[in-house]
């Protein structure tokens, strides 16, 4: 069987984990936590970066230095995780869903103003797949509204913006907007031992509290500095804190994450390229589908990558032309041993909160939820393993 996703060991792992344990000091902000989180503010630009437990935590700590009031809007694609959503609902706002773009799932900004109102404080572009969201839109938005932008970038580890054409050079996913959440959970292309994340806060305003909220509400970090002569509960917070032993972890990934990207980026072009090459089959035997939109009787469609996006290569999703045919993908692709899945159902529509969005149709999301196949991607995954995948698929298209 190949499986969706298998975490990759570097070898290194188990030493750091040990060293840390012989270190004595096993809860959290201790050397390798230092370590990775000056190797993210030193590689990509981040102006504060702390470890966090999950992404989750990374959101939930996003919305808390939001600083919302009970009834605030903050625009969240459907298409998402649970935890885009749930981490403002927690602070009282209101969830505003946007819809998917056309070509991807990430959120669509051109359809991103007419969703403001006067409560709206915060928007939350989501990176699907490690491919950027329109960010220049984006901002310029938030920009006109003063809103905060929190970059949902879950998926997004080393990944860039590229602006269009103007000289700029690329923007890590992540570096853009006010605060942006990582995560490192064992799916992700580096991981903190299972579970893990990272609050990103580019926005000096909100640096020491950060720190205040990541420490359960005190000064703890100030007090460490020598800033005060002690240190006491000042505002709210949680325990937000890595364990010592999952920075080990995620340093040893860290230390080979150029090789851990160039891995994967082989994988997925090789995807790409078998992939294309059965479209082109399918349609020289089916002359009538040679347009290649999804209203066609085409097998399916492949991942999308704007001009203004790179793609670190996190997932290989394909589109299929409807529910059925996504079922049947995945069922044939099983019967021989390969693992395939779904993804998001729309949060607009989930048991939770359907009563409570305001009934605006979210064709996009719907399509996504209902058509998208997620193909095995992982570190460990061989070339080969990807040719036999793909060949797979094409006994399922074309007509030998």
């Amino acid at each position: 069987m190949i499986p969706f996703n298998k975490p990759h060991l570097t070898g290194k792992e188990a030493h750091y984990m040990y060293q840390a344990v012989y270190n004595g000091k096993l809860s959290g902000n201790g050397e390798f936590t230092k370590k990775c989180q000056r190797y993210f503010e030193q590689r990509y630009g981040f102006k504060k970066c702390l470890l966090t437990t999950s992404g989750t935590d990374a959101l939930e700590m996003c919305a808390m230095l939001c600083d919302l009031k009970q009834g605030d809007e903050v625009i969240v694609p459907s298409y998402t995780f649970v935890s885009t959503a749930l981490a403002f609902l927690r602070e009282g706002a209101k969830v505003v869903f946007a819809d998917s773009m056309k070509r991807n799932p990430n959120l669509d900004a051109e359809t991103l103003e007419s969703l403001i109102t006067p409560r709206t404080k915060v928007i939350v572009p989501v990176h699907y797949a490690g491919v950027a969201c329109d960010m220049d839109a984006i901002m310029a938005i938030a920009e006109r509204h003063n809103l905060l932008v929190v970059e949902d970038a879950a998926q997004a580890i080393d990944s860039y913006y590229l602006a269009s054409g103007d000289g700029r050079a690329p923007k890590p996913l992540g570096s853009i907007g006010h605060f942006a959440a990582f995560s490192f959970h064992e799916t992700k292309n580096i991981t903190a031992g299972g579970e893990g994340g990272l609050l990103v806060v580019n926005d000096e305003r909100f640096v020491r509290r950060a720190e205040i909220i990541w420490e359960k509400g005190t000064n703890r970090a100030e007090f460490f500095r020598g800033e005060v002569n002690k240190y006491g509960w000042v505002d709210m917070g949680s325990s937000f804190l890595p364990a010592e032993i999952n920075a080990a972890f995620l340093w040893a990934q860290l230390e080979n994450l150029d090789e851990i990207q160039t891995k994967r980026k082989a994988l997925w072009n090789c995807y790409y390229e078998h992939l294309s090459k059965i479209i082109t089959d399918y349609n020289e035997q089916n002359t009538s589908a040679r347009d290649t939109s999804l209203n066609k009787a085409v097998p399916f469609a492949l991942p999308d990558i704007p001009a203004y996006a790179a793609n670190n290569a996190h997932m290989f999703y394909l589109i299929l032309p409807s529910l059925e045919a996504r079922t049947a993908l995945i069922k044939h692709l099983k019967e021989n041993d390969i693992l395939a899945v779904f993804h998001y159902l729309s949060l607009h529509n989930s048991q939770f909160y359907k009563d409570k969005h305001d009934g605006r149709s979210l064709l996009e999301c719907d399509r996504y939820a209902d058509t998208l196949v997620r193909l095995p991607m992982f570190y460990d995954l061989s070339l080969d393993d990807v040719t036999h995948i793909c060949t797979l698929i094409k006994e399922l298209y074309i007509n030998s």
